[in-house]
């Protein structure tokens, strides 16, 4: 099923204006949230078909959100592709352990990030 409905989860305001308009330009409907509670409450408002998730937040980091995502049977199918500047493989390796289905580093390569949700969809 391909994917339409992106929700974004950035701290940076920059960061969110920048893939919301990579991914709006590329047909995707994306809604933005800077902390894990606003993306809870987006998850429950409009149930996204892919997650893009920072790390490096204030509050509960991108880790420990994408964890409790993926042990929640109503947003567990729902995958996560972490979008950070944390670019060791031990932060590649953990994010994948918390649920991530992909990992790609800060500042993003549009195209393999494309060619990462087509891949998903």
């Amino acid at each position: 099923m391909p994917i339409h409905k992106v929700l974004v989860v950035d701290d940076s305001k920059t960061e969110l204006m920048v893939l919301t308009d990579l991914l709006g330009k590329n047909g995707y409907s994306v809604r933005t949230a800077e902390n894990a509670e606003e993306a809870f409450r987006r998850l429950a408002e409009e149930k996204p078909e892919l997650i893009l998730m920072d790390v490096v937040m204030p509050g509960q980091n991108g880790f420990q959100l994408t964890r409790a995502i993926a042990r929640d049977p109503q947003f567990s199918t729902i995958p996560i592709i972490m979008c950070t500047s944390k670019n060791q493989e031990t932060d590649r390796v953990w994010g994948m352990r918390q649920g991530a289905r992909d990992y790609v580093t800060k500042p993003v390569n549009a195209e393999e990030l494309l060619s990462k949700i087509r891949a998903l969809g």
